[in-house]
């Protein structure tokens, strides 16, 4: 796996979202990324063993 689409829901309004991530930019990532309706910064973080996603969380930026 290389790339990998995951959904989640907005930590402010529920909103259900969807993200690409990408193995390649190292086995611990952590990034903001804009919900797509309410426009709050979204703190993304993913954890990879290999070729496999291990961990991955989403929570409000500011907490």
């Amino acid at each position: 796996m290389l790339e990998n689409d995951m959904d989640f829901f907005c930590p402010y309004c529920d909103s259900p979202q969807s993200i690409r991530l990408d193995v390649s930019g190292g086995t611990r990532q952590s990034f903001v990324s804009d919900c797509e309706v309410c426009c709050q910064p979204i703190l993304i973080r993913a954890e990879f063993d290999a070729d496999s996603l291990v961990n991955f969380s989403t929570e409000k930026e500011n907490e």
